[in-house]
Order: C-alpha cells, then sequence, then structure tokens
C-alpha cells in the first residue's frame, strides 16, 4: 500500500468461521494497524436453526484458502448441509460472499453477521438510508469509524439487507448486526464494503484543506445506537429514555445520548453537505432527530428537555440554549431540503418554543433570562448551568444563549415568511433587535472592550476574557464588521499576554481563571476542571475552566471571516487540520475525566471526560465558511433585508445539482465508482 492510498485490514480464523481483527483507513495514514473490535470478540455468523441460534464458530467447519488469499469458511449446519462464508481483501477493497447448499437449508430461519465494535478505540456508527421506525436500518449504508474513514456497505442482489446496531454504554461496546437474507440453493448474497469519499464541494477553493477535512466531516454525525432502556417521567408520561434518545437520532456519540441544546451543532453540519450518498441523507437523519425530540421533549409551555442523566437530576429542562437550538436546526433543515409540508405541520410548534424565550425576558430589557441566577457561588451538583457549558456557573443575562436566540428569532422570521406569516416573521425580528441593543447594553465591558460572558442577578458582570462569547457576537452580526475586527485584535493581544500558543488545539474559551464560586460546586476538585484555589488558576485550561475544545472554535474562526481578517484564521485552520488527519482530537468513547481528548489542557494533554463528542468536528465547516458567497447563504436569515428578497424569490419546488460521493481506491483498476444524487440547490 502506498501512503495516502486507502487500506482496509482484516485477519480471519484459521480453523474457525471468524474475524479476530477488522480496520481500516480510507486516507492511508496507517490507522488500519489498530483493531476496530473489542478485545477477545470477533465477527460471528450466527445461524437459526429452526428456532435456535448456533454461533458458526462452534460448528464442524472446513477452511478453503486460494491462491489470492480469499478464504473460505464451510460450515455444517446439517448433515449434508453447508452455510459458506468467503471473504476477500485487496486493494483498500472488503467483500464477503455467503451461500449455501444441501435440503437442510430450509430450516435455517434467520442468518447474521456481527461487528462487535470497540467505542474505547473510536465511536463506529452507521449513516443509512432509512433509519426505520422499528429500529432496523435498510442497506446501502455507511459504516462511519470517526478517525478511520467509512465504508460503503452494498449488497447485491440489491436490497437485500437490513440491520440493526446495538450499543451498551457501560462495556463501551457497538454491535452492528446485518441481517442477511435466508440462504438458498445456488443462490449466493455478495456484500462489498468500498472506501467512500465526500468530493470537495464545488464552491470550496482550497484543495489540500478539503482533502485533510473529508474523512473527518462525518465525526460531527453521530446517530446513536439502540442502548437506552430505562423507564423515567418525563414532561409527565411515563416514557423510556429510550424515546429521549431514539436509535438514528444525531447525537453526542453512538452509546450515548441526544442532548437538545447541541442539536443545532449537527444541524449546522448537514445545512453544507445534506446528502452523503445516494440514497444516504443527513437532512433525513436530522429531521428523525427534530421529529423525536418535538414528539417526547417538548412540554405545553415551550420548555424542552435538554438531556436525561442517570441521577438526581434525571430528566433537564433548564438549559436556555435548547429551544434556540432547535429552531435554528429547523430552519436548518427546511433551507436544504425545502420541505415546506413538514415546515407546515411543525410551525405552531416553533413558535411555541420561541414564545417560551419571549417570556423569559422577566424585567422587559430585550435580553432572555435563565432561571439559574449566574451569582457566584449558587450553582451545585447535581443541578447545572443554563447551557451547554453546563459546569460553568453562568446564568440570568447569559451571552452564550442570548447570541444563539438572537440567531434562532431570525431563523424563525425567515420560516414564517416561507409559510406566508409576515406578521409574525415581523414579531420575531423585532424581538431579535431588542435582544441585540440590550446585549451590548448588558454584556459590554467597557474597560476591556469586549463583551463579557454573562451578567448576574445581582448586578456583576463575570469576564473571564472569552474568545467564543465576543466570537458570536461578531459571526451573527450584532456588531459591525469594523468593532468586530478590535474586538478580535484585543483579544488576540490577550493571547499573546497569557501566552497561548497551541492553535493546532483550537482557541480556549476563556483567556483567565474562571473563579472557584463561578464554578460548579459540589463536587471534588480537580474534577472536570472544578478549582481548589479560590481563584481558579489551579484548573486553569482544563475542561470549561478555560480548557480548549476544538468545535467551538468555529465560532472564533468564523468570526475573523466575518469581520474581513482571514489570514490567522487560516493558520489556526491549517493547523487543526493537521492535527485532525492524526486522529488526535478524539480517543475513544471513555466517561471517566480527565481521560476524554474532545477537551484539551493549553498543552494538549486530555481534560474531558467523554473522549469521543461529535460537536468536537463541526470545526471543518470553517473550510466553507472561509468562502465569501457559501457565508452568505449560510448568514442569509441574520440579514432582514437579504432574507425577504431571498423569500420572495424562492421557487416553489427545489431545482436540482448534482452531489457526488465517490468510493474507492480510485488507483485500483475496477475498483472505484462515482455515486450521483441529485438534490436541491441548497447543496454543495
Amino acid at each position: 500500500m502506498k501512503t495516502g492510498e486507502p487500506a482496509v485490514r482484516i485477519e480471519t480464523g484459521p480453523a474457525r468461521a471468524e474475524v479476530t481483527a477488522l480496520s481500516w483507513d480510507t486516507e492511508g495514514t496507517g490507522r488500519e494497524k489498530i483493531n476496530l473490535l473489542r478485545p477477545g470478540a470477533m465477527v460471528e455468523l450466527h445461524i437459526r436453526i429452526a428456532d435456535r441460534w448456533r454461533n458458526g464458530i462452534d460448528l464442524p467447519t472446513r477452511v478453503e484458502t486460494d491462491a489470492r488469499g480469499e478464504r473460505t469458511y464451510w460450515v455444517e449446519v446439517a448433515p449434508g448441509t453447508e452455510i459458506n462464508w468467503r471473504i476477500l481483501a485487496a486493494g483498500g477493497r472488503l467483500s464477503m460472499q455467503f451461500g449455501g447448499v444441501g435440503v437442510g437449508l430450509r430450516h435455517i430461519t434467520g442468518l447474521e453477521l456481527i461487528f462487535p465494535f470497540n467505542a474505547r478505540v473510536t465511536a463506529t456508527t452507521i449513516l443509512p438510508t432509512v433509519w426505520q421506525a422499528d429500529g432496523k436500518v435498510c442497506s446501502p449504508l455507511l459504516i462511519n469509524a470517526p478517525d478511520f474513514g467509512q465504508l460503503l456497505v452494498s449488497s447485491q442482489p440489491e436490497k437485500t439487507l437490513t440491520a440493526r446496531l446495538e450499543g451498551d454504554y457501560p462495556r463501551r461496546a457497538v454491535d452492528l448486526i446485518l441481517e442477511l437474507p435466508q440462504p438458498r440453493d445456488g443462490q449466493d448474497l455478495r456484500l462489498d464494503f468500498t472506501p467512500a469519499y465526500l468530493p470537495k464541494p464545488a464552491d470550496v477553493s482550497d484543495d489540500a484543506m478539503w482533502r485533510l477535512a473529508r474523512r473527518g466531516w462525518f465525526g460531527a454525525l453521530a446517530p446513536l445506537s439502540d442502548n437506552l432502556n430505562e423507564e423515567w417521567t418525563i414532561q409527565g408520561k411515563q416514557l423510556k429514555v429510550r424515546d429521549l434518545h431514539a436509535p438514528g437520532m444525531l447525537g453526542n456519540e453512538v452509546i450515548s445520548g441526544n442532548a437538545t441544546c447541541s442539536t443545532w451543532m449537527y444541524a449546522d453540519h448537514v445545512f453544507w453537505i445534506p446528502e452523503l450518498s445516494a440514497g444516504i441523507s443527513a437532512a433525513d437523519l436530522l429531521r428523525r432527530t427534530l421529529d423525536q425530540t418535538l414528539k417526547v421533549r417538548l412540554g405545553a409551555d415551550g420548555s424542552l428537555v435538554s438531556y436525561w442523566m442517570p441521577n438526581a437530576v434525571g430528566a433537564y429542562s433548564d438549559f436556555l440554549d435548547s429551544q434556540p437550538s432547535i429552531i435554528i436546526a429547523a430552519w436548518d433543515y427546511v433551507e436544504t431540503t425545502d420541505d415546506r409540508k413538514w415546515l407546515a405541520q411543525v410551525i405552531t410548534q416553533l413558535e411555541t418554543i420561541a414564545d417560551f424565550l419571549i417570556r423569559r425576558d422577566v424585567d422587559g430589557d430585550g435580553l432572555i433570562e435563565a432561571v439559574q441566577s449566574g451569582n457566584r457561588g449558587t450553582l451545585s451538583d447535581p443541578r447545572r448551568g443554563c447551557s451547554w457549558w453546563d459546569a460553568l456557573n453562568s446564568g440570568h443575562k447569559d451571552g452564550y444563549c442570548n447570541a444563539l436566540i438572537y440567531r434562532a428569532w431570525l431563523c424563525l422570521a425567515d420560516l414564517e415568511i416561507k409559510v406566508g406569516r409576515a406578521e409574525a416573521a415581523g414579531r420575531y425580528r423585532e424581538a431579535a433587535e431588542r435582544l441585540n441593543v440590550a446585549f451590548t447594553r448588558s454584556l459590554w465591558s467597557e474597560a476591556n472592550g469586549w463583551f463579557g460572558w454573562w451578567r448576574s442577578a445581582d448586578g456583576q458582570l463575570h469576564d473571564p476574557a472569552s474568545p467564543l462569547i465576543n466570537a458570536m457576537a461578531i459571526e451573527y452580526g450584532m456588531v459591525t464588521p469594523e468593532k468586530g475586527r478590535e474586538i478580535l485584535g484585543r483579544l488576540q493581544k490577550k493571547m499573546k499576554k497569557v501566552g497561548f500558543t497551541r492553535f493546532d488545539l483550537g482557541v480556549p474559551a476563556a483567556l483567565v481563571p474562571i473563579i472557584k464560586q463561578d464554578y460548579l460546586q459540589g463536587i471534588p476538585a480537580g474534577s472536570c476542571g472544578v478549582p481548589g484555589r479560590e481563584d481558579g488558576s489551579d484548573t486553569f485550561g482544563q475542561y470549561m475552566n478555560g480548557g480548549i475544545h476544538a468545535g467551538h472554535t468555529l465560532h472564533f474562526l468564523a468570526a475573523h471571516y466575518v469581520a474581513g481578517e482571514p489570514e490567522f484564521a487560516d493558520q489556526i485552520l491549517r493547523a487543526m487540520l493537521e492535527r485532525q488527519q492524526l486522529g488526535l482530537f478524539q480517543n475513544g468513547v471513555w466517561g471517566e475525566s480527565p481521560r476524554g481528548t474532545e477537551w484539551t489542557t493549553w498543552d494538549g494533554n486530555p481534560s474531558g471526560a467523554d473522549g469521543y463528542l461529535a460537536d468536537n468536528f463541526r470545526f471543518l465547516a470553517a473550510i466553507l465558511l472561509r468562502e465569501p458567497e457559501l457565508r452568505k447563504r449560510f448568514y442569509r436569515p441574520l440579514n432582514p433585508a437579504a432574507a425577504l428578497t431571498q423569500a420572495a424569490c424562492l421557487p416553489a419546488e427545489p431545482s436540482h445539482s448534482v452531489v457526488r460521493v465517490e468510493t474507492g481506491p480510485a488507483r485500483v483498476p475496477g475498483a472505484s465508482q462515482a455515486i450521483e444524487q441529485h438534490v436541491g440547490d441548497n447543496n454543495v
């Protein structure tokens, strides 16, 4: 194998029907040396004879190996009756063929191929053509092993394969189970596992950047497995936690769950490339996520369950960023698909969510207040902060939440125009304008020349010199580009002053320590960034105490592009892309602080708990946001005049362009193909 060419590594049993090691690397960087299967586990063929399931490794087996290295297992299921399983890996591709001979085949009532993936290595998941109501999926499908690459699984004959994805968080286990058709004498089934790539979007100008990003792009898309079945009382109803975190929803990681406050992050990623392959739609997964959220998590008053945690918190509904998350995600979905029928069905629910926010402006100044006070020393476990940043004692007038709410109301105004509700559009646009005025009035630090993070109920401004909060205000047009350049210049000087240089990691959330009373209380010092010292200096740079989360660096990069200063952003982005190509923004699913590299310290040491977090990969969207025409599309609702003009010109039905997903390896004769899929003009 040459460097840069895809590779598949497979090791098979010498005497039993099993695969003892399996891995791949679509970019040829050598990662196929790492086994993706769980220790001691193997890919197995399970056979149901009458009503009893048998493991193929327990049945009499003869093995044949030809000169090409193709191995065939002949598994005896009854006297004179055998199932055969052929395996061939060559040129970066993997093929398997299944058949049977003998009169006893009629007694075989089920055949399954089980892949026992190790989530400790990476959070392997699937992206299918259809995710059915019963949790099963249909082929073709993509197996997505973040930082290893994607394999397109197809079958011959076509449409003869279904599958399911089962997870077990305590064991860090993911089982992909392919349900094969009943074998018939002389009729074989062929499965092809082909390296798949996203071609460079037409408007992306830098080929080298895209090549570094194309494998990692899928990291932000983590459909959930079927892994949670506990019952809980949610929104006054007795529901299974599985309903909150249904299989196929986009989430944190394959064996974890979906946080409502994060849905907008996945949706923004889907916006750029909604179709991943022929018939494999990220937009469909986004709609599935939104439908399940609106069905199960939405209260009659517009409250939203953000997450379920297996402790005293249970179903948590006090994240103020959950409401804007769903509105923004709905805009992303409609903008990419022009699915106005769906929009008409959910518009009143979106208004209910938006009106919940309006009622939370408790003092009438235009900013939306969280239920958390944000006063020092008031946040104690198991309670959490007001947003995704739940370890911070942010509350009351929170800059992160209000920047999202500003964008969400303008997105909703844009959606209202699409369904002919101009009066409602005007109401939400007016609310956004009032919020923007109040944002500066409440959060601006005259002493520092930038925005603080939150103003607590006691009137104090909490200002940890946050690149994130300021970047979001600049990115979303809440300040002029000129003012944005001034703010960014001050933040760059602050970075130099405090000695931050590791831009390959991203950018810290804060440039000065979060004091102890502004952090979560009731957890031992040192865990999850909790300070022991009053000034927060002992854990500074860990987790949410000024740690680095690559995903949120996207806003800092975008702010520079919006403000007209791309050079510094490009410098950071190129450094991060090189690190991402090495697979260093995640280290599998851990759930142990501080083992996870989804957060790092300023010197690159792990300071997170998850290990893998889908949010982390969204910084890759900066490759598209650096392009002026693409920024114009993405931020259109934030320019009301442009939004109204665009709405008046929208066609009743989307026209079509072509997105191609290539499968490889391209350098192996006869082993490459291009898949074309017609999608709406909003695709890149």
